[in-house]
């Protein structure tokens, strides 16, 4: 599935798309529903580069595994503990799960809502790919297989 996460990234979907997509069938979720739930937390969440779309995906995929429908503090709790697990590990992979902090990008850079072309520079110059898959394998290690300490 990590090779689907990097196709889906390659045809021009984005961080949040490829990675959510790619998973989200393991939880039932019908492909074509999962690209429109995770399409706007690309880039950032609609290109303003804050959470990166690839983990955003994470977190919701985690949602998806562990979480229920409960209000409860406690369960909430389980929940925000894991995800915050994973910010770990997605920052030890990636130095941020900050979008504009990954891309390295000034903090007075333009946002725009256009996304740039997708060509040979475009992926020359960014980490979005390498993200996409480590995203893929934090996934499938820490959410599909949870190897990730019983709390």
């Amino acid at each position: 599935m990590k090779k689907s996460a990097e196709e889906l990234f390659l045809k021009g979907y984005n961080c949040a798309q490829s990675v959510f997509a790619a998973y989200a069938g393991e939880f039932g979720l019908d492909p074509e529903l999962s690209l429109k739930i995770s399409a706007s937390m690309g880039g950032g969440v609609g290109r303003m580069r804050e959470v990166c779309g690839a983990f955003s995906a994470c977190a919701m995929l985690c949602g998806m595994k562990f979480a229920d429908d409960s209000p409860d503090p406690e369960k909430k709790a389980q929940i925000y503990e894991r995800v915050q697990k994973l910010a770990e590990e997605f920052k030890a992979r990636n130095g941020s799960i900050i979008c504009a902090k990954i891309l390295d990008l000034k903090k007075d850079s333009p946002i725009s809502h256009r996304p740039d072309p997708r060509n040979p520079s475009y992926y020359a110059s960014r980490p979005c790919l390498k993200v996409v898959k480590e995203a893929a394998l934090i996934v499938e290690k820490y959410i599909l297989n949870d190897k990730s300490e019983k709390s």
